[in-house]
């Protein structure tokens, strides 16, 4: 099977890519070369390498085309932000493959009101990022159930693993609340550390994408989302990092607005987002049509890459 992986040396394609090569596909990854997988793999050498500028030739109506000549049988599109964008590459590879696998998000979903939160769920984005999101999802669906397109649409949480940060349990990317936590230090969580965040592993991600593959049938014209099995609130992710780190969570709480005047303007706006959307997904679909359940708990997910920060030094 010759596939080709839009963005493959990402999180997702750390992991994609070479279970890719494992499985027998033949595999081309097109990125802007700016950046190495976050893990080391003997499969990355079977792998053909080709740098492009996609926001360049998205802009020059170049883009769909070229992934099209390289006569992929399946596309993996894992940095597609826009619906244009979205539509130039359908059409251009329309009736010349047999799938199509787009990297959405539950932010489609914006605020979880109901939860877990099914796929089925009413869209209600916000944040251009979201409703981007979701008009490329609505045009993909409408188009394989209305022409036959073969699209599936998958939606990772909050990704993680070895080699970056995860989002921390106050909300946002501030390695000193780890550290804080793994010194038994006071904690300031906005509200009653109440609201979730639904983290997953960049394997598990991987495995949506290739159990959908495998079960092209049912998976065409569906979208899926890619968590672990629970979300975590934020008072439950401190404690069970500081219990990782051998330590009690000494944790204080202020109301938003109060919370707001000790952190910075970065911190504060990512905080906001994440509380905004307090997301708790089901995985019920994934494993009903799919046969595919995560492997990684929420809190295992964020262990794993905060055991590699500190090994790395990025956690004193």
């Amino acid at each position: 099977m010759r596939t080709v992986v839009i963005g493959g040396t990402g999180h997702i394609g750390t992991y994609l890519v070479p279970e890719l090569v494992r499985l027998g596909h033949e595999v081309v990854v097109l990125s802007r070369g700016e950046r190495s997988p976050y893990q080391s793999d003997g499969g990355w050498n079977r792998v053909q390498m080709i740098q492009v500028d996609r926001d360049a030739e998205d802009a020059a109506g170049t883009f769909g085309t070229r992934v099209a000549e390289l006569e992929p049988e399946v596309v993996i599109d894992l940095i597609c932000f826009t619906e244009d964008s979205a539509r130039q590459l359908a059409e251009a590879v329309r009736g010349k493959i047999q799938h199509l696998l787009h990297c959405g998000t539950i932010w489609v979903h914006g605020a979880s009101e109901s939860v877990p939160t099914r796929e089925d769920a009413p869209r209600r984005p916000f944040g251009d990022y979201g409703v981007q999101k979701a008009a490329i999802e609505s045009y993909l669906l409408d188009l394989a159930r209305r022409d036959g397109f073969p699209a599936t649409v998958i939606h990772p949480g909050h990704i993680t693993g070895p080699g970056w940060i995860p989002i921390n349990p106050a909300g946002n990317l501030d390695l000193g609340v780890f550290e804080r936590l793994a010194h038994g230090h006071d904690v300031l969580l906005p509200n009653l550390g109440l609201e979730t965040l639904h983290h997953v592993h960049a394997a598990d991600v991987a495995g949506v994408f290739l159990a959908a593959m495998a079960n092209r049938s049912v998976a065409i014209g569906e979208s899926f989302h890619a968590v672990a099995d629970g979300a975590m609130t934020f008072r439950g992710y401190a404690h069970g990092v500081a219990t990782w780190f051998g330590q009690e969570a000494r944790l204080g709480f202020l109301p938003f607005g109060q919370w707001e005047q000790h952190v910075s303007q970065q911190d504060y706006a990512a905080t906001r987002d994440h509380i905004m959307h307090s997301p708790h997904c089901s995985m019920e679909k994934a494993a009903r049509l799919l046969g595919f359940r995560p492997r990684y708990t929420a809190l295992e997910a964020t262990l794993e890459a905060i055991s590699w920060l500190v090994d790395n030094g990025k956690i004193t």
